[in-house]
């Protein structure tokens, strides 16, 4: 698991753009890692082919430790039911048994459904799918997105925890670890973050599909 990628480094540029910033000259750029471009440095990325699609993912296996728990909930209420003796009173053991049981399957369902993240771009879409069967899943039409952007460092506790994720403040986020990601800025003000490894190559694969807008550079 890629925990902590890019940790304690800034993103290239000044606005946190991943394009480069600069061409590669002598006029005191830098190179994408901090350090001056200085005469022939080609700026990390400046030049990077955009593949046709673009592929990104992000794996948490910590969270398969809370699977093993939510697993064990569905054993206990399976156990419940089938090995204890009825006469004892039945409406409590159908409590226990109901409540374990939809313990069981919230928490796997939860873990499972947000262990792993594959992203997908190409020149229609933004498509995330969530979990190892794909559900959730979100599809973004690039032609309501108005800028991309990388952050290096996301963390749960930003977002109130794991898993797919609303803040009013904030818009709404896909996460399953720490570390890096790409942040959409959509038409209607709100935003979409999502962690990814490679987080910068996501930004450079949806900045180079957008279409200009009027008044600014695509992707600006």
């Amino acid at each position: 698991m890629r925990d902590h990628p890019h940790e304690g480094a800034a993103a290239p540029g000044a606005d946190g753009s991943t394009d480069g910033g600069t061409d590669g000259g002598t006029d005191g750029g830098t190179d994408g890692t901090g350090r001056p471009a200085g005469p022939g440095r080609v700026p990390r990325g400046a030049y990077a082919e955009i593949p046709e699609v673009w592929h990104g993912s992000a794996t948490n296996r910590i969270q398969w430790l809370l699977a093993a728990i939510g697993a064990a909930c569905l054993a206990l209420g399976i156990e419940l039911a089938v090995d204890s003796s009825w006469t004892s009173g039945l409406a409590p053991l159908v409590m226990a048994v109901v409540g374990c049981v939809a313990a069981g399957l919230l928490v796997l369902f939860g873990t499972l459904a947000f262990v792993h993240v594959a992203v997908r771009v190409d020149k229609e879409c933004l498509e995330v799918r969530c979990g190892h069967i794909g559900v959730p899943r979100r599809r973004i039409p690039l032609d309501t997105v108005v800028g991309a952007e990388f952050a290096p460092r996301v963390t749960p506790r930003h977002w109130g925890g794991w898993g797919y994720r609303w803040r009013p403040d904030q818009g709404m986020a896909v996460v399953v670890r720490r570390g890096e990601a790409v942040v959409l800025r959509l038409g209607d003000g709100r935003t979409f973050t999502i962690t990814v490894d490679d987080a910068e190559g996501a930004v450079r694969a949806v900045r180079g599909r957008l279409r200009p807008r009027k008044g600014s550079p695509a992707g600006a």
